[in-house]
């Protein structure tokens, strides 16, 4: 795959990288913003493809609410959907930063397809890895590296931030070798496209929030209904769906990880999650900026270009540093995640201010650019509608200001 090709090359060019040599040589660590060659070429290849293969159809997909088919198979022949998934499963085998930088890019374009990118290797593909069983690793790992989308499925109706209120549950059998599934779950993320689900059902409601057990399971199973599309403000092309579990059957084989060990698996993950929600943001915030600067340098009045206006250079000076601060925000969080440092405070940050930066920049970019920024003939409006989930899923930002102040007030 066409990643897997770009880490060769970059190994055979160095064993150490850029950021490697720059923190050696004087003896500091590298800036934040400083990568790895390897990161680096990540980051082109997929600015590379976002440019030539998505963005011609970002405006058609958006109208028809669906994503075209070969698009997402250009994702998975790129190796865009299995990054940190190791080569021997047929996985691209690159750092989490490098799948944070994917999400940014592929955002820049079409926030649709981001999140896609993002739920793919930040949620599901890392929760097998880190809590499968070998057997369940060889049985997925390579199909999600290759041809097979994955939803996260999580929410339902009476359990939205109170994710551990759900009432799906997986009766087992006598013996513990089967368990039966029944449930609902609500705005699950690429439902439409998704040939398996990484499911959280209940065990054993007597045990409360500690029966949630979590389950990999085959999207073809009997008893799996996918429900309509909502009618979405934005992210219109990504499909968002109930999906309903009526009598479905799975085994002991599925359960990822150790029974009644759901709740863990889905506070760790999503704590990863929030900073590919993050590098989303960032990614809507550039690319409305990156579309409206130009138009702002070449539009007249009163004699002059209106980017000379000092009002105005306020304006977007002030965007291009909540911008820039947004993104080392990620950044370190990524880093810090790497590194097996702590990271919650700093994740549950970046996501919160991320989409507080990304929702005033599409703003604000709209009111820069005048009439035609209202019109669908510019880009900024699809980024003005996009960006308003950022502060929604993947725990809202009420939610990510109690962490934050749970871990501050625990650190007096």
């Amino acid at each position: 795959m066409m990643l897997s090709r770009t880490l060769k090359a970059c190994q055979r060019r160095s064993s150490i990288s850029l950021a490697d040599k720059l923190s050696r040589s004087f003896s500091t660590p590298a800036p934040l913003t400083s990568f790895t060659e390897e990161e680096t070429a990540v980051r082109n290849m997929v600015q590379k493809w976002a440019e030539t293969e998505l963005k011609p159809h970002v405006r058609e997909m958006d109208k028809a609410c669906k994503m075209k088919p070969e698009i997402l198979k250009s994702m998975f022949d790129h190796g865009i959907m299995g990054m940190e998934i190791p080569a021997d499963f047929g996985g691209s085998e690159m750092s989490f930063t490098s799948a944070c930088l994917a999400v940014e890019e592929i955002a820049k374009v079409d926030a649709s397809f981001a999140i896609l990118v993002d739920i793919q290797n930040t949620l599901t593909n890392n929760a097998i890895r880190f809590w499968g069983t070998e057997e369940l690793q060889e049985k997925w790992l390579p199909r999600l590296a290759t041809d097979t989308v994955s939803s996260f499925c999580l929410s339902e109706s009476g359990s939205g931030s109170d994710a551990f209120a759900m009432k799906t549950t997986a009766v087992p059998n006598s013996d513990g070798t089967k368990y039966t599934i029944n449930g609902e779950k609500l705005w699950i993320s690429n439902s439409k496209e998704a040939g398996v689900f990484l499911l959280f059902a209940n065990a054993d409601p007597s045990k409360g929030y500690k029966g949630i057990t979590a389950f990999v399971v085959d999207a073809t199973l009997e008893g799996i209904t996918v429900g309509n599309k909502e009618d979405k403000l934005g992210l219109c092309a990504s499909s968002t769906c109930s999906v309903n579990f009526d009598n479905v059957e799975v085994t002991d084989k599925d359960v990822l990880g150790t029974v009644g060990h759901g709740y863990k698996y889905a506070i760790g993950i999503l704590n990863e999650g929030r900073i590919g929600i993050g590098a989303q943001q960032v990614g809507i915030a550039k690319g409305c900026f990156n579309a409206t600067m130009p138009y702002i340098n070449e539009r007249n009045q009163f004699g002059k270009r209106i980017s000379d206006f000092q009002l105005m250079q306020g304006q977007y000076a002030q965007m291009a540093t909540e911008i820039y601060s947004a993104e080392l925000m990620v950044y370190n969080a990524c880093r810090l995640k790497e590194r097996g440092l702590p990271f919650v405070k700093e994740a549950a940050m970046a996501k919160l201010y991320t989409s507080q930066v990304s929702e005033r920049v599409a703003s604000k970019c709209i009111e820069l650019m005048g009439g035609v920024g209202f019109t669908k003939e510019y880009p900024v409006e699809k980024f003005y509608r996009d960006c308003k989930v950022g502060s929604i899923y993947e725990g809202t930002s009420n939610i990510q200001l109690q962490t934050i102040a749970k871990i501050v007030q625990g650190e007096y």
